[in-house]
């Protein structure tokens, strides 16, 4: 059984990702456009120790989602939808990480 309410890129929950509501486009993309350019502001006063921590979270959260990826009754679009903002993410906490 898969964790509807674990918070998996910033606020969003999986269920929000793996539900049929809201729609992917345009609902399901504006939500995470939001959330990504609220992450990002956060990324910018975050130490490096906190940065490795990020990015293992959002590891675990990618692993967590795709879990179950041939699952017919899954929203696909929205699950591929998370995997592109949250690879957005990881590469710029990798590059902070660089700095």
């Amino acid at each position: 059984m898969i964790e509807l309410e674990k918070k998996v890129f910033g606020n969003i929950k999986t269920k929000v990702i793996i539900g049929a509501d809201p729609p992917a486009h345009p609902d399901t993309k504006n939500i995470f456009e939001k959330e990504l350019d609220i992450l990002l502001e956060e990324l910018k006063s975050q130490p490096k120790e906190n940065l490795e921590k990020l990015l293992e979270q959002q590891k675990i959260a990618e692993k967590h989602i795709n879990s179950r990826p041939g699952a017919v009754a899954l929203a696909q679009n929205k699950i591929q939808l998370f995997n592109e903002y949250n690879k957005k993410y990881m590469q710029i906490i990798k590059e902070n990480l660089e700095l």
